[in-house]
């Protein structure tokens, strides 16, 4: 590291700290929650939570990105640790799609988050902040039936979002939300008011204070018959006794099951879904990032790739970077990996020295502060700027967050990724030429049709329409001078259009970088050239 780095590294920490502990009371309950969701013990998210922050944040080029447990891989976990026979045998899937990953960015395959349009990569922060929302409702009024961390539409509880939120009328505690309308208060008033006046409230930032409030407001009502918070209404990290059963909460792989096609299997879905999502993610912090930097993606997927190998070595849940995580981070002010880096120690330090303390923290607390985080992201000022765009910015953008609501991320972003192309093809196929008529004296119609630079087969239905609506008795210019490439579809179209146009009189005269060719023999020949480019 030179010497700029390290003062650009040391400068930042005034940034990097703080933002790095609300990372941590952000990522506490997710890490915890996604384990619960996913059927596996508690232990494995909060390792998850550890390797994502200190060897991928070390590892990764992004200097904003923060890697954890993901909830989009809830689902498959919780299958797979049942289909494949138990927890250990599911940590070898995790360890073989890390090596896959790291396959992955050795072959530059992290190129295909670049593919993603901005539409949908603007739905997904947008419909990601829309389900944070929604599915802290219940835990901000203290009703946790469903864990933190599950962001399905349908939640292992048996409920949808929705259903959740309309339970909750019934099942409200008091104690939980007059803490969470407190904490929630007190961020509001940090981040509005206090952080502009001075430097020590941007130092210690606002979630830190609402935390201690809500351990304060614990300790003090705990006995209280109304404002009192039950357990099941804390976070809720496993406390060891001694040195011996802290580490024996870490499992291992069972390798002897690596013959299994079915570990393979999973492994590779891991891989790959963890990719996509992961890349996904990039693009969205790089497009959040104030300073708009670009993480290196093939460096990101081999980061990731190592994470996922020494996480399942040691019992951990499958990494990606996240974007609740990421956003919190940059909401926060953190500028480098040094934010990343340090919640994962302090998520390490915690569960160590001071999980009793942990257990303290109201879940309706730590719902304030994902509902702040949740409002960034989906601002309704989000929605007007994309209508504003016009339909073919908004329709995909607009698909991207319902489908993401309704269903999960990579549904959502698959249903917004199909409009999108739906929209390109439509476009391409309205812009592949244009035709328009010149002239009619003498009796004669004289239409002038304009080849575009690239034309290719989704556009030889619009050119094969143009052509058959010509009228008898007229005469067709048809002008490539700016066309690079002909797909072979438009040539055989042209070649049969030869055969028409001699039956309805039309003359063509063909315009193109070479000259002018009256009723050519061969389009074949003529356009040889632009079938090779």
């Amino acid at each position: 590291m030179d010497t700029n780095t390290n003062t650009s590294f040391i400068s930042n920490l005034k940034n990097d700290i703080p933002s790095s502990i609300v990372v941590f009371f952000v990522a506490l309950p997710l890490c915890l929650g996604i384990a619960l969701a996913s059927g596996a013990p508690l232990f494995s998210g909060l390792i998850a939570g550890i390797v994502g922050g200190i060897v991928v944040g070390a590892l990764s080029g992004s200097q904003i990105g923060v890697s954890g447990p993901a909830a989009g891989l809830a689902a498959i976990v919780l299958t797979a640790i049942g289909s494949l026979g138990g927890f250990e045998n599911f940590l070898v899937a995790v360890v073989i799609g890390g090596f896959i990953q790291l396959g992955f960015g050795l072959l530059r395959l992290g190129i295909i988050g670049y593919y993603f349009p901005s539409s949908v990569i603007k739905g997904m922060l947008t419909g990601i902040g829309l389900i944070i929302i929604l599915k802290q409702i219940p835990h901000f009024f203290g009703y946790d039936a469903d864990p933190e961390g599950d962001f399905a539409f349908f939640q292992v509880d048996g409920e949808n979002t929705f259903s959740e939120i309309l339970n909750l009328v019934n099942n409200v505690s008091l104690g939980p939300t007059i803490i969470a309308v407190v904490g929630l208060a007190i961020l509001l008033l940090w981040s509005n008011v206090l952080a502009k006046k001075g430097k020590i409230f941007q130092l210690v930032q606002g979630p830190l204070v609402a935390v201690v409030v809500g351990i304060l407001f614990y300790i003090f009502t705990k006995d209280h018959a109304t404002l009192g918070i039950a357990s099941d209404h804390l976070v809720s990290v496993p406390v060891p006794k001694d040195a011996a059963s802290f580490f024996g909460q870490f499992s291992f792989p069972n390798f002897s099951v690596i013959n299994n096609p079915a570990i393979w299997i999973t492994g590779f879905t891991i891989a790959l879904v963890a990719s996509l999502e992961t890349l996904l993610c990039v693009e969205a912090t790089d497009k959040l990032d104030p300073m708009k930097r670009s993480t290196p993606t093939n460096r990101e997927l081999i980061a990731q790739g190592v994470g996922n190998v020494l996480s399942g070595f040691i019992g951990g849940l499958p990494i990606t970077q996240v974007i609740v995580r990421s956003s919190a981070n940059i909401q926060s002010g953190g500028k480098t990996k040094a934010s990343a880096i340090i919640h994962g120690f302090l998520l390490v330090g915690s569960i160590i020295l001071i999980p009793g303390i942990l257990n303290m923290i109201p879940l309706s607390v730590l719902a304030a502060i994902l509902l702040i985080v949740g409002f960034k992201l989906a601002k309704p000022s989000n929605f007007k700027s994309m209508y504003n765009m016009g339909w073919k910015q908004f329709v995909p953008f607009i698909v991207t967050v319902l489908g993401i609501v309704f269903t999960d991320l990579l549904i959502g972003i698959g249903l917004g990724l199909a409009v999108g192309v739906a929209v390109i093809l439509y476009k391409s196929y309205q812009n592949s030429h244009f035709l328009n008529l010149e002239d009619k004296s003498n009796g004669v119609s004289r239409f002038k049709m304009t080849l575009a630079e690239e034309v290719t087969f989704f556009n030889k239905g619009a050119i094969l329409k143009e052509l058959n609506k010509l009228p008898e008795n007229t005469y067709l210019e048809l002008d490539v001078r700016k066309t690079r490439y002909l797909d072979y579809d438009i040539i055989e179209i042209l070649e049969n259009f030869k055969e028409v146009a001699k039956r309805k009189n039309i003359n063509i005269k063909l315009i193109s970088e070479r000259g002018i060719v009256e009723n050519p023999p061969s389009y074949v020949e003529f356009f040889k050239l632009k079938i090779k480019r």
